[in-house]
């Protein structure tokens, strides 16, 4: 066995392959980008290397310096985890060169798997079957016009190189088709520097179903069963259970042994994943993942196995512990919590996590994180925050478990699918196992409400404890120094105004002999209190709860009652009228590169028109106009690298002149 492990990664994956080699007393090397310096899993390290400034193709990318690191560091294996380098041929292949053990497949097998038009015609003459498409060499847009006309609509350009949804996008009509190929080939070319493309008759209501595979270089390969991944947004995973639920036996077996041709078909070694299109009793081939993925804890959870560890005694050249997979152990569900807002299209956000815990590690649970409270989430890289796993004996009981695992996990400080998740889990459909990757379009109106105005409850919690917990900053000796209220004639008041997404808000704290009060809105008196001894606490009438949220610049993260809520805090005493910003004026939500500029100055748009799009964190977002009105100014230019809150398009109304400054 190694002594000593290079993880060519960060984050959770990271941490985690970290947790599983000391276990095993290898001896655990780290690198990092300058963003990263401060990251959990370079403080986990036994040794930790500067590689590069933060973006990713200046640090996590660079193949030759991870290698120098290697070698200056006396590293006898590198790990790739998942994303960066993991599935680059290339990068196999010079470890090898070097004298370093790469932990994953031959560098053959990456590539054989690597492009999706050539893996397919491998799994056609393998006797795989696969989704009716166009996989060829000639990529110009009049041949891919014509294919896709001959394939029919709605289908799916792909992109040729990589997956994790870039460069994926549906088109349901001819006249949508080349505008959504230059968008599919932007996001491949950025994502894998490749922007070839396939195409594929689009499934109506197709499962995303995979297979994980094991190989050794003994001639071993086996399958260690389903992981059902339907559930999806932007075409990327957000939850995954195994075994993969209501498959016919029949057509189980189908597709493990569809898995496992496919990995002895391209002499595949170490851990992999297979994955299909199941559309009621047919399943097609996609493509195949040469590593490790995200939703392996799931597979770990039913089989009792530490896929790290297999993954470390394989590649050391030991062969497979069985010659059949173990028989799966109940079922298992994981979700991944992000930093994104559902409401606005699952767009990525920034910031630092506050008050962040994860629930208590327990039988039938687990968290998975690279992260701790006040770390910040960048642009620079993808924005998951943790994965929280359950396992149960029987499938319901998994879900309750999770469910439970989410109301105990905190965090504040910016946008997260927190909530979402939260009712995801509890969704009938979800839990009677009615999957397929439309199930977030279809439950939308459940699982994303509109913008609400908080609840009174919710602002009086708040303002308990945030009140309280100014009190107690302030204690001091002098009665000057104390933010009690205390007043010679009539009861303590403290003014709360703020905005929410329905409107502005006023909360009226009135404290006497020690008792308070909230009236919100000019309601009735609600009696609250609040308890900081034990994290933070309010009692709502007579009820308590936990209560946790951010403040950063008077924008406030609440969560409360398992929900939620978002707003701002306002100046009570400022003099009426003007917000700082002009309505019309379209920022970029979060620091990223300006990939085009559809209007100019002058322009009529419509409420909804694309007037630009932003890449950042791994994703494009299409600024759109809010209201009808005409382009009175733009900010920036395509190429342009921009930060959060820079202009990109100011409208003005459709009835005011818009000559441009």
């Amino acid at each position: 066995m190694f002594r000593s492990l290079l993880i060519a990664n960060r984050g959770e994956i990271a941490c985690r392959i970290m947790r599983t080699a000391r276990r095993m007393g290898i001896r655990c090397i780290a690198v990092f980008s300058e963003a990263d310096a401060d990251a959990l899993h370079v403080a986990m390290a036994d040794e930790a290397h500067p590689i590069g400034p933060p973006p990713a193709r200046d640090s996590y990318l660079r193949a030759e310096r991870i290698i120098e690191v290697a070698r200056a560091s006396g590293a006898e294996a590198i790990h790739p985890g998942y994303g960066f380098l993991s599935e680059n041929a290339d990068f196999a292949e010079a470890c090898s060169s070097a004298g370093i053990v790469f932990v994953g497949p031959p560098a053959s097998a990456i590539r054989a798997m690597g492009s999706k038009a050539d893996s397919k015609a491998l799994m056609v003459a393998a006797g795989v079957p696969v989704v009716p498409g166009y996989h060829g060499e000639d990529q110009s847009e009049e041949r891919l016009a014509a294919e896709a006309a001959r394939i029919g609509f709605p289908l799916l350009i792909k992109a040729s190189a990589g997956g994790g949804g870039k460069g994926m996008r549906p088109v349901h009509s001819a006249a949508d088709f080349l505008d959504e190929l230059a968008g599919a080939r932007r996001e491949a070319r950025a994502a894998f520097g490749d922007d070839r493309v396939l195409l594929e008759r689009y499934l109506q209501r197709p499962r995303h179903v995979e297979v994980q595979v094991f190989a050794d270089r003994h001639g071993r390969t086996i399958h260690l069963h389903t992981r059902d991944c339907s559930v999806q947004r932007r075409h990327q995973k957000v939850l995954e259970e195994a075994p993969a639920p209501d498959l016919s036996p029949a057509l189980r077996e189908r597709l493990h042994a569809a898995a496992v041709a496919a990995a002895r078909a391209v002499g595949y070694v170490n851990a992999g994943t297979v994955e299909f299109i199941v559309e009621g009793d047919d399943a097609f081939f996609m493509e195949m993942n040469t590593r490790l993925q995200v939703e392996h804890p799931v597979t770990e959870m039913i089989t009792g196995l530490d896929l790290v560890e297999w993954q470390l005694r394989v590649a050391a050249g030991e062969p497979l512990p069985f010659e059949e997979p173990p028989e799966p152990r109940g079922h298992a569900v994981e979700v991944r919590l992000y930093a994104e807002d559902p409401a606005a299209e699952f767009r990525p956000s920034v910031g630092a996590l506050k008050g962040f815990s994860g629930p208590a590690e327990r039988e039938g649970v687990r968290l998975d994180t690279g992260v701790r409270s006040e770390d910040r989430i960048t642009a620079h890289y993808d924005p998951m925050i943790a994965k929280i796993i359950a396992a149960a004996p029987e499938r319901r009981m998994a879900f309750e478990r999770l469910g439970a695992a989410l109301a105990e996990t905190r965090l504040g400080g910016l946008a997260t699918n927190l909530a979402f998740l939260r009712r995801l889990v509890a969704h009938p459909a979800m839990v009677a196992g009615d999957l397929d990757t439309g199930f977030i379009a279809r439950h939308a109106a459940a699982l994303i409400p509109p913008p609400r105005e908080v609840p009174p409850e919710a602002l009086a919690a708040f303002a308990a404890v945030h009140l309280e917990r100014l009190r107690q900053r302030h204690l001091g000796d002098s009665p000057w120094d104390r933010l009690s209220g205390f007043r010679l004639f009539g009861p303590g008041e403290e003014v709360l105004l703020l905005r929410d997404d329905v409107g502005v808000r006023r909360i009226v704290l009135h404290r006497r002999r020690g008792a308070m009060a909230a009236i919100v809105d000019g309601g009735t008196a609600i009696p609250v209190a609040a308890d900081l001894s034990d994290g933070s606490r309010a009692s709502v009438d007579g009820v308590w709860r936990h209560v946790s949220f951010s403040a950063d610049d008077g924008v406030v993260a609440l969560t409360f009652g398992g929900e939620d809520y978002g707003f701002r805090l306002l100046d009570p005493y400022a003099p009426r009228g003007g917000e700082a910003a002009a309505e019309g004026r379209l920022s970029a939500p979060i620091p990223g590169r300006v990939v085009q500029v559809l209007v100019a100055a002058g322009d009529r748009v419509a409420r909804g028109q694309v007037v630009a799009i932003l890449e950042a964190m791994k994703t494009e977002l299409r600024i759109v106009a809010p209201a009808d009105g005409i382009v009175a100014h733009v900010g920036c230019a395509a190429g342009d690298s921009i930060e959060e809150g820079t202009e990109i398009v100011t409208l003005a109304p459709p009835d005011e002149s818009a000559s441009p400054p």
